[in-house]
């Protein structure tokens, strides 16, 4: 396949992504919907649980792909539905750290358990070689852009 024709075929893959991230955030949106909890709301509850310690908003923001003034407006409402706790944070008299109430983690585990049965029932007529590979495409597609 000649360059030019590589360039068309990855604007196909990147207009799918698109077209898919709109479908995922539907999703999401509809799946935290009896817990008040939005497809970015959810983002910045995962980030939390992933990174397995509190964060501050920057960091947040850089693990979810978006900028710090919207992870912040996400965090203070989180924080006012006591779904988020702040800390003090030793390293930085202003950056609170950032971790999940008993509450945001029942929300988030309960949510991830849905998905899981989801993501089982979306992926049914993909076989695994499939996803593993589109998956690798798929990194190696952030990996190129985010150089």
């Amino acid at each position: 396949m000649n360059e030019s024709k590589k360039g068309t075929m990855f604007t196909e893959i990147v207009l799918e992504v698109f077209k898919l991230g709109g479908l995922l955030v539907s999703e999401g949106d509809q799946m935290g919907q009896e817990f008040g909890i939005t497809s970015a709301r959810w983002k910045v509850l995962g980030a939390l649980s992933l990174a397995g310690e509190p964060q501050t908003v920057p960091q947040i923001a850089k693990s979810m792909g978006l900028t710090r003034q919207a992870v912040q407006r996400l965090v203070d409402a989180m924080y006012d539905d006591e779904l988020l706790l702040f800390n003090e944070n030793p390293d930085h008299k202003r950056a609170k750290l950032i971790s999940l109430s008993k509450l945001g983690g029942a929300v988030f585990s309960t949510l991830e358990e849905k998905q899981l049965g989801w993501a089982t029932k979306c992926s049914t007529d993909i076989t695994k070689v499939e996803l593993t590979a589109a998956l690798s495409v798929l990194k190696r597609i952030s990996t190129a852009i985010d150089r």
